[in-house]
């Protein structure tokens, strides 16, 4: 099967809706096949806060948002920066924050053209590595970056049901 690439962005103030859409459909998809109850997914001003968070990514002078898109439909979303809990190494580690992919498009090659953007920023930014978090249930993305060279750190933070987010490391002229 040829996939046809997606075409990559940035991400402007016009796609705000469209951000926020993919992102609550992701994120429903993902916590739904981990296991969480639907009504822990989301709460009433789940929309409003990703809508702030995408509006805060796009407008902010030291984190990049890229999109994806299909038939001029966003398809995908990719967000990285400086870490936004910055430890000792903030000079060299670029932090993906969020890669999210369409449910109906996962399979098609999209979320690869977003990490290979994120690669590309790490390697423009003379950034020697990167970090994701990725909640445990959430295999599908474990797997994802475990087919893109990640390997978790050590680190955990609490998520939810019970379920921690680990951190990853990429480091991805190491091979």
């Amino acid at each position: 099967m040829t996939r046809t690439p997606a075409l990559l962005r940035p991400a402007v103030p016009a796609d705000l809706d469209s951000l926020v859409e993919l992102h609550t459909r992701a994120r429903i998809a993902y916590y739904r096949a981990g296991g969480l109850p639907a009504a822990e997914i989301d709460t009433p001003d789940g929309p409003a806060r990703r809508r702030e968070g995408w509006a805060r990514s796009i407008r902010s002078p030291t984190r990049t948002v890229r999109c994806a898109l299909r038939n001029d439909t966003v398809v995908g979303v990719v967000a990285m920066g400086p870490p936004l809990v910055p430890g000792n190494e903030p000079v060299t580690v670029g932090e993906l924050y969020q890669i999210h992919v369409l449910p109906g498009q996962w399979g098609q090659g999209i979320g690869g053209q977003l990490h290979a953007a994120f690669v590309r920023f790490l390697r423009e930014a003379a950034l020697p590595s990167g970090r994701v978090e990725a909640w445990e249930r959430n295999h599908r993305a474990q797997a994802f970056y475990a087919r893109h060279g990640w390997q978790p750190d050590g680190r955990r933070r609490p998520g939810p049901a019970g379920a921690c987010y680990v951190r990853m490391r990429l480091d991805p002229d190491a091979s």
